[in-house]
């Protein structure tokens, strides 16, 4: 049985021209083929780094799509290791403006909604599948309160099996490597 899988990534934002997110998720895009033979249907997505269009995007795309599982992708420059994600938070920062220079009308995401939702039970797997090809990782208890969080908040909640990948700000022959590595990742992940 062929699985359905979203893997979506976040473009350009304030203080990050180049999203790294963005160009694993284009390099995914072309790779296509090589998750079709392994059973999967592979559909891509650059999110928008703006809080009023995020819901509506992964909505429509899940309608589209109807993934069996999700993989998020996003970049947290401080990091020098790909952090696993393994639960979001119903909460968003009222002081970072998104892109579109637009702040949330409040800190939480969901009225109503679970304090914390977790991620994808694969996480630590995936984890020890990226140290195994060679890229450092780890897990991590804390998405941030930007869009990363928020869209694993909001795939939760839509009821997805989703993980969040953040990725150092890496490029050249690190960011292939780690192109490599989450392609790898995201097999198993649609898989298991």
């Amino acid at each position: 049985m062929r699985k359905s899988l979203v893997v979506a990534g976040f473009g350009p934002f304030p203080g990050q021209r180049v999203n790294p997110a963005e160009i694993i998720v284009k390099r995914l895009e072309k790779a296509k083929s090589v998750f079709a033979l392994a059973g999967i249907d592979l559909h891509t997505a650059i999110l928008p780094v703006e809080r009023f269009a995020l819901s509506p995007t992964l909505s429509r795309l899940f309608a589209r799509t109807s993934p069996d599982a999700v993989l998020l992708l996003g970049v947290a420059g401080r990091r020098r290791r790909l952090t696993i994600e393994t639960l979001a938070r119903n909460r968003a920062s009222i002081l970072k403006p998104d892109a579109a220079k637009q702040r949330p009308f409040c800190r939480l995401l969901a009225h109503g909604g679970p304090e914390v939702l977790h991620a994808s039970g694969a996480a630590p797997r995936l984890a020890a599948l990226a140290r195994r090809n060679g890229v450092p990782a780890s897990l991590s208890r804390d998405a941030g309160d930007y869009l990363c969080n928020e869209s694993l908040y909001l795939t939760l909640l839509m009821d997805r099996r989703a993980s969040f990948v953040h990725l150092p700000n890496w490029r050249g022959a690190r960011l292939d490597r780690a192109t490599r590595v989450i392609l790898t990742m995201a097999k198993a992940f649609a898989l298991s």
